[in-house]
């Protein structure tokens, strides 16, 4: 039996970037507290019973399936319903916080390298490169030829009470012992996400056009 725990770039919280396999872990939240146990459960296994059980630490890992409460497909679903007038504005909180952003897809094929690897071990998985949600809101709404400035308003209720102000994986580990490496960059994740979201707003347009006919 081979096992792969899921650990979280959460656990790092305030440590300073870039975060390895040996950086300290700081947790901001219950979540990331939740994820530093077990990774820690993990690990105490396979050094006391020698089983194959490995720790992946994924940084943010994004594609069209991601729940619209996070922060990156509430961004693309949003701005993509506004592009159609579908959505007058998008409520968020912190824009300066910066993230290491990467395709779920591919951090999925690095979840299934490390099973095949040799011996179990912990691995970071990031693409090595961090973007601010104001960043992501420039790709994003650049992609449909609109200024986030126009649509997008702040609240403090989305802030939280500890913030994690930036997180960078360092990703050589996995690329030298497992050989993977991202294929999507974070202008193609965009574009990616805005494609397939565009099309379920123009879907719904459809929708409402047809109810109001």
């Amino acid at each position: 039996v081979r096992m792969y725990q899921a650990g979280s770039s959460e656990m790092f919280g305030s440590s300073p970037p870039p975060q390895s396999e040996v950086t300290p872990f700081h947790p901001r939240s219950p979540y990331a507290v939740a994820k530093v146990a077990g990774h820690y459960f993990a690990t105490n296994f396979r050094e006391s019973y020698q089983l194959f059980v490995t720790n992946g630490i994924l940084f943010n890992h994004e594609s069209p399936r991601r729940g619209e409460n996070f922060v990156a497909r509430k961004i693309t679903r949003a701005a993509t319903r506004i592009s159609l007038g579908l959505q007058k504005e998008l409520v968020l909180g912190n824009l300066d916080a910066r993230r290491d952003w990467g395709f779920a897809g591919d951090y999925v094929e690095a979840m299934w390298l490390m099973l095949q690897h040799t011996q179990p071990d912990d691995f970071v998985v990031a693409t090595g490169s961090s973007y601010s949600v104001r960043d992501f809101l420039d790709a994003t709404f650049e992609a449909l030829n609109l200024d986030w400035k126009k649509f997008v308003k702040f609240d403090p209720i989305y802030t939280r009470p500890a913030e994690v102000d930036h997180l960078l994986g360092d990703p050589s580990k996995a690329q030298k012992a497992l050989g993977w490496k991202p294929r999507v960059d974070f202008k193609g994740l965009v574009k990616l996400m805005v494609d397939h979201d565009l099309q379920l707003a123009r879907n719904e347009q459809a929708v409402l056009s047809l109810s109001a006919g």
